[in-house]
């Protein structure tokens, strides 16, 4: 198939949906599939480059937490639409929505993502956990966009459940972002200065919806805090904000945004992972983090899919409650014997996530999507 993918930005690897969407482009490549996409950024072989729109304060905003809009160029967009078998839409803004009015006209097939959860713009335009304002969200995306989107990825089945309650309309696809290869269980190589350390990692944006702040005060609460060294993986717009926070702590937490190489050795070494987001529509960086062999302690959020990786209540927390994980991670640090049958377990656990798998469910949708847009024309 000729595919093509419609994404807002693809060339920074600084958010989930650009670098889960590079991988999705990578492996759907590896399969066979001739891959080109429509974004903002630098030429670069197989792109479309559209320039960047801006927005007043909204620009602002998405630049803060690493992302910009694109400008929907008809003639680019008409021209990378015209020779595809289908598009696929990863956001819903105004690059995806006149794309899929050009799709329309010519005829072309389409699908479209689920990567931004309405909190996430809440949370970071100071509504927080306004309901109304979430669902006015939700109805703004479903009206602008995905009412004219016959096939929906869903990332969780989370998601897809909140779409259904929102009276999203078109079949929804559950389909985990899905694990890369190269994150697995490896001796760890600790680096010399940790090697007297008890390492907790986190991955995520530095913002407000993935509290790290929680985990700080964690292990500010914690009978180990003087043998504790927290690695947060990310940047963001809270960095300041958290490693001011953080000079609390008697060992001072490293920050920092890595490579994947370097990731998954962080990941190797540490001895557990915590995930105290309130807000994820699946939360790849966890399972991830499972399959390089961690155990994870996870928040109980209900506005986050990530809860579902949790096995039992040993892996959860209650959301928001610093105490609550502080006892959570003293638990496992003082039950090491319980850790090698759970670690088995988790890894096992995460093998349905494996991206070769779910890649081949995209592939299925797709096919879909095509033969229904033959029927309707």
């Amino acid at each position: 198939m000729k595919i093509l993918l419609v994404l807002d930005q693809f060339n920074s690897e600084n958010n989930g949906t650009t670098i889960s969407t590079i991988r999705f482009a990578q492996y759907l490549h590896e399969n066979g599939h001739e891959i080109k996409i429509v974004t903002t950024g630098k030429p670069a072989k197989n792109l479309y480059i559209v320039p960047e729109r801006y927005i007043p304060i909204a620009s602002k905003l998405a630049h803060r937490q690493g992302m910009a809009f694109g400008k929907p160029v008809k003639s680019i967009l008409t021209e990378a639409i015209s020779e595809c078998d289908i598009v696929h839409f990863l956001m819903p803004f105004k690059l995806s929505k006149v794309g899929l009015k050009i799709a329309r006209k010519l005829g072309k097939p389409y699908t479209a993502a689920f990567h931004v959860q309405p909190e996430n713009v809440t949370y970071n335009t100071g509504l927080h956990k306004c309901n109304i304002a979430i669902a006015w969200v939700y109805r703004f995306f479903r009206v602008r966009f995905y009412n004219d989107v016959k096939h929906i990825h869903c990332p969780s089945e989370f998601i897809a459940s909140e779409l259904r309650r929102n009276h999203y309309k078109g079949k929804l696809h559950v389909v985990s972002n899905g694990i890369e290869k190269s994150f697995k269980p490896a001796p760890k190589q600790t680096p010399a200065d940790l090697k007297d350390k008890i390492i907790i990692s986190m991955v995520g944006r530095l913002s407000s919806e993935k509290c790290q702040d929680v985990l700080i005060n964690a292990v500010d609460k914690s009978k180990y805090k003087d043998k504790i060294q927290l690695i947060f993986a990310g940047k963001g717009p809270k960095a300041n904000h958290y490693k001011a926070l953080s000079k609390k702590l008697p060992v001072p937490p490293i920050f920092g945004f890595y490579t994947q190489t370097e990731l998954i050795k962080i990941l190797q070494y540490s001895d557990l992972y915590v995930h105290s987001a309130d807000v994820e529509i699946e939360a790849i960086s966890c399972l991830e983090a499972i399959a390089c062999g961690l155990i994870p302690v996870i928040s109980n959020s209900p506005a986050s899919a990530t809860k579902q990786f949790a096995l039992d209540d040993r892996s959860l927390f209650e959301c928001g409650n610093s105490a609550h994980l502080a006892s959570k991670i003293d638990y496992f640090i003082e039950h090491e014997n319980e850790k090698a049958e759970l670690t088995a377990k988790y890894l096992e656990f995460s093998k349905q996530f494996k991206l070769e798998k779910c890649i081949k469910m995209i592939e299925e949708m797709f096919v879909e999507a095509i033969k229904d847009n033959e029927l309707d024309n």
